[in-house]
This record gives structure tokens, sequence and C-alpha cells, in this order.
């Protein structure tokens, strides 16, 4: 299984959280499931960025759905890619749609779509969600499970 990680610069080693999501290093290994339809779902439910005017916090749930074609994403460096965005003011569309582009970007998966579903802030939450095309025939897709927000209801 070394031959997977050979290339890997941050696995097992001590890895600062990068200062913002440009300097974040995304990482990658090869799919040992090639050629299957399969998904792969990351749930981040302590997401914060910054408010890009206000530098306020912004807080969101999100949930990153994968079918991989040739690789998959290295989770500790998607961990620390989503940990970066905590000091980065950006608008929450700008964090959810960056994040689903980035991982397109770097993995040229079958299919992609990421839910952000952000806690209100002034009262009013606003959810982000953006795919990468139609569901592919026969994967299996569940629900994200987050519920609406409903406030004190």
């Amino acid at each position: 299984m070394s031959h997977y990680t050979d290339s890997l610069t941050q696995l097992g080693q001590s890895t600062p959280l990068p200062n913002n999501p440009e300097q974040a290093v995304l990482e990658r290994v090869p799919n040992p499931q090639p050629g299957q339809l399969y998904l792969v779902r990351f749930t981040q439910p302590e997401f914060t960025s910054l408010c890009p005017l206000t530098g306020q916090p912004d807080f969101a749930h999100l949930v990153i759905d994968y079918a991989p074609g040739d690789w998959l994403v290295e989770s500790k460096s998607l961990k620390l890619f989503l940990g970066s965005f905590r000091n980065h003011g950006a608008f929450h569309e700008d964090c959810t749609v960056g994040i689903g582009r980035r991982l397109v970007d770097l993995l040229a998966p079958q299919w992609l779509r990421i839910g952000g579903y952000w806690y209100p802030r002034g009262g009013m939450p606003i959810d982000v969600f953006w795919q990468t095309g139609p569901v592919p025939q026969d994967l299996w897709l569940p629900d994200q499970g987050v519920p609406g927000y409903r406030g004190r209801g």
C-alpha cells in the first residue's frame, strides 16, 4: 500500500494548518477500485470561514459526495484544506462552490456534489448546492441528511 502514499507530503507528518485555501495543498491517491461506480462522502459539520465584509465568523455543515474516477482525495489534506477557511473571508456561495470546483480540478471524478448548509447570520440561513451534472445512473445516492433550518420551531 505504500506505493499509494509515496508522493504524499502531509499524511504521517506534522503539518500546520494553512493560512488560506490558496496555500492549502490538496493531495490525491490512486483509486484502488477503478472502474467501479461507488460514492464517497465527507461530512464537515463544523466548517468555519469569515464574512468578507465584517470579518465575523460564519459556520456551516458541509456534505461532499463524489463518485471517484481514477483518484481519491487524501483525507488529511482535505481536512487541512477545509480548515484553511477559518481565517479566510468569502461569501457562502464562493466557499461552497469553490471547494467543489477545487476538488473536481484535482480529482476529475465521475460526479461530485457539495451541499453547504450555512447557519443563520442576520436571521437568515443560506444553503448552497453545486454539482457537476446529472447523477450517474445506478449510483446509490443517499440523502445528505441535513434537515432544513427550523430555528426554535
